[in-house]
């Protein structure tokens, strides 16, 4: 979790510096060498990462490898840079190169958000044409960062990169084609789907039909399996919630209604905050209770322990904070459910002032 979140921080840095960032050295400076040191290695020790370092080619002396990534006093990756406004699957030749005089056994191309990682699957000191991995600081994901683990200084364990890395190439690449085949399904995709249920000849007219067909099915069936694992999801955490929060009904004697109705908008706030939590805490431990006033968020169900609470209204939505105090809370006005994101700092500081 520590890895993820220093991630994040960094791509939020990546946003906010990068229009103010017009060269590749610069690039190098503001993104990628923070990039390296939340991997653990010491940017100020010349002995771990070495910046430009020289890796003479044959008859052509004097080419640089922007970084070379030490450990045990090893080379145990290279790094080539481009500009954040490059893409970073475009300069894998000179990387080639590089790779192919160093002993290391990983190179690593990027553009200080985007990192693919290189090895030599296919034949031995030639680097493959295409990452092994890649990590995205736009699009950071769980089962990325688990891999990024495995170049951290502390994590590094070159056996167990290398035993996955081959797997990671090729679930890439049948991934890669699987969404080809949804987007746009092959001639040999329909044939092996209709073929087993259509006893009739595929002339090119309903090849045209049935190709058509199976793009709607294949799209259907994805998002109803997502709808499907999302539904079981919350009768889990509402199952959860029954057993660990009492929720007040509020019921007027003269009237069966309830006053306090809990909407969908508030349950996904309340999904969203337990998200942003359970970096610190367990999902337990966060239960919610609905009020006349406002929907709120409480540690261990206790009302001397708000975390916040959302005030949804038909002209605005407000969310207050209490990370200064459960007595100093602070309304912010929201423009979507997406800005509680935003706060994650002061959510993880609430719980902090609790512990």
């Amino acid at each position: 979790m520590e890895l993820k979140l220093k991630l994040e921080q960094l791509h939020q840095r990546v946003n906010a510096l990068k229009d103010q960032i017009q060269t590749e050295e610069a690039t190098k400076t503001a993104f990628v060498m923070p990039f390296i040191q939340i991997l653990g290695y010491d940017i100020f020790n010349p002995t771990e990462v070495i910046p430009e370092f020289i890796a003479d080619i044959g008859t052509k002396k004097g080419e640089k490898v922007d970084f070379v990534i030490k450990k045990d006093n090893e080379p145990i990756f290279i790094i080539e840079c481009k500009s954040w406004k490059e893409n970073a699957d475009a300069h894998n030749s000179q990387l080639h190169r590089y790779y192919h005089v160093s002993k290391a056994r990983f190179g690593v191309l990027t553009n200080g958000i985007v990192y693919n990682f290189y090895t030599d699957l296919e034949k031995p000191n030639i680097m493959d044409e295409k990452p092994f991995f890649t990590i995205n600081l736009d699009d950071l994901k769980d089962s990325s960062i688990k891999v990024l683990e495995s170049f951290t200084k502390s994590g590094y364990n070159l056996e167990s990169i290398l035993d996955s890395a081959e797997a990671l190439k090729y679930i890439k690449a049948v991934r890669k084609e699987f969404e080809k085949e949804i987007e746009n399904p092959s001639d040999e995709m329909v044939r092996l789907l209709v073929n087993r249920f259509f006893e009739r000849p595929l002339t090119a007219n309903r090849m045209v039909s049935f190709k058509e067909y199976t793009k709607r099915a294949l799209s259907i069936s994805i998002s109803e399996s997502i709808s499907s694992r999302l539904k079981s999801a919350l009768v889990i955490n509402d199952n959860i919630e029954t057993e660990k929060t009492t929720v007040p009904t509020n019921i007027d004697q003269n009237n069966d209604t309830p006053k306090v109705i809990t909407t969908d908008e508030e349950l996904e706030a309340f999904q969203i905050v337990k998200a942003i939590l359970r970096e610190k805490i367990p999902a337990e431990r966060i239960a919610y209770r609905d009020t006349q006033s406002y929907f709120g968020i409480l540690l261990d169900d206790n009302n001397r322990k708000p975390i916040c609470r959302f005030y949804f209204g038909a002209t605005r939505n407000l969310v207050e904070l209490f990370h200064n105090g459960k007595d100093a809370g602070e309304k912010i006005n929201l423009d979507s459910l997406d800005d509680i994101y935003n706060y994650r700092n002061e959510l993880h500081k609430t719980i902090e002032n609790y512990s």
